[in-house]
């Protein structure tokens, strides 16, 4: 029995962003019907930006990366923001690559380890904090600060072992670290509670990139 499904995959061409400085952006994806290559981009800058071929990334300083290989939301958080917004969202809004079904990205955890179809390998990194690209393209009032209070960011993923990503893919969790937390508890520690910031470096699965920002703020406080 699998864990959950890959209910579409998206990638993004650019496009004007008016949002930031840098002017263009990648946010703006569509569900593709063709198999997907996935594979580790390396460093954010100097990369290959995003892991997903064939997917655009406009602000390389604050998107892609090895640790933000692949974006992932799930169809049942769409749902929930379905009828708290009153609107439709389709596969893709969001900017994800993957969107998923079946699968509780409330409860996953960094440094678990998903193998989707034959071959492909990701591992959660952490969640999505809202930009000003992704508040101009929703337009909702806030957004940004209601995104990050309701905690249903999905997760960004590293690539494991690379692969193709296609439709219909199975996801199984195969691996569950030791000392788990979930993406939902560290971005609320992350986001508001600096008191605990401590903890995140407790928890397996933490990138190298991130551990390194939580000593310095917490060497700040």
């Amino acid at each position: 029995m699998t864990d959950g499904k890959v209910l579409s995959v998206s990638v993004g061409a650019m496009r004007p962003n008016p949002a930031k400085k840098v002017g263009k952006t990648g946010i703006y994806k569509e569900p593709v019907a063709h198999p997907v290559d996935v594979r580790a981009p390396g460093p954010k800058r100097t990369g290959l930006h995003s892991g997903v071929v064939g997917d655009e990334i406009g602000d390389t300083k604050h998107h892609g990366g090895d640790d933000q290989a692949v974006y992932a939301y799930s169809r049942e958080d769409y749902d929930w923001w379905e009828a708290e917004l009153g609107r439709t969202l389709p596969d893709g809004m969001f900017g994800e690559n993957l969107t998923t079904e079946g699968l509780d990205l409330l409860a996953t955890q960094i440094g678990e380890v998903w193998r989707i179809g034959d071959t492909l390998e990701l591992s959660p990194t952490f969640g999505r904090i809202p930009c000003a690209t992704f508040q101009a393209k929703m337009g909702e009032q806030k957004w940004l600060k209601r995104f990050a209070r309701e905690n249903r960011t999905g997760t960004y993923l590293r690539v494991v072992t690379p692969g193709q990503v296609r439709a219909g893919d199975p996801i199984d969790i195969i691996h569950r670290p030791t000392r788990g937390m979930t993406v939902t508890e560290a971005f609320a520690i992350y986001m508001f509670d600096p008191a605990s910031l401590p903890r995140l470096l407790e928890a397996d699965g933490m990138s190298e990139h991130l551990r390194a920002e939580v000593e310095e703020r917490i060497a700040r406080l």
